[in-house]
Formats: C-alpha cells, structure tokens, sequence
C-alpha cells in the first residue's frame, strides 16, 4: 500500500500543479473545475489507503522487495460459483437506463425489477433460521 498511496498522493499534486497551469493559460471554467475535483479525489483515495496502511501497521507483501509470489497467497474472499442473479441484475440496469430514454413509466418498471434483482443477489445465500432455531 506504500507505493498506492505515493502514487495516489503525486497524482494529485500533478492535478493541482496543471489545474493552476491550465487556469493561467487562460482554460475555461469547466476544465479548471473538473481537474481541481481530480486533484481532490486522487487526494482522498491516497489519504485513504495511506490511513488504511497505518491502521493495518504491518508491511504488506506487495511493498517488500524481497516477497515471494506465494507470501500474497491466502482467501481473497468468497465467489458465488453458479450465480444467475448478474444477469437479471444487469438486464435491470439497461432497461432503466433505456426507460430514461423512453418513457417513466418504462423507468418505474425498470427500476422495480432492478431493486427485486439486488435484493435477490444480495440474499442469495441467506438462510432462514428453522422454527427450531429459535
């Protein structure tokens, strides 16, 4: 995470430093806002992980120059093999964004299906507890 948060940390005064640049040249009021923001978001991502590696407070394989591939090994998480849900997810998605073209009611629909399809994915293993459970 050292060298994330460096480069997040350069990027934004790289954004600052060409913000005044562009600023001064005489760049539209738009521009000079969209890269300020840059700068300010590079700046939170780096503040963020930088915090994050200290609240962690060991040192990561990927900052130890003589780390083996294998010492980054480990779970990374959990991934639904056989999932359906991305699908119907999906689909739900592109039609609210094709109902903003069409028409609201398309979007109503649209946006119902897609909170059904979240809910779907997001409790898609969640057991109900047995009425001897509880």
């Amino acid at each position: 995470m050292k060298a994330s948060w460096k480069l997040f940390g350069g990027l934004s005064v790289f954004y600052l430093i060409m913000t005044v640049i562009y600023w001064q040249i005489g760049g539209e009021p738009v521009g000079v806002a969209g890269m300020l923001l840059s700068a300010c978001l590079a700046g939170m991502v780096g503040f963020y992980v930088w915090f994050t590696q200290k609240r962690i407070g060991v040192t990561l394989p990927e900052d130890n120059l003589t780390a083996e591939i294998s010492d980054g090994a480990g779970e990374l998480g959990f991934f639904s093999p056989y999932s359906w849900w991305p699908l119907p997810t999906g689909m739900s998605a592109v039609a609210t964004g094709l109902g903003l073209i069409i028409g609201w009611w398309f979007t109503l629909i649209a946006v119902s299906a897609l909170v059904i399809c979240v809910i779907g994915w997001v409790t898609e293993y969640e057991k109900p507890l047995s009425s001897s459970q509880h």
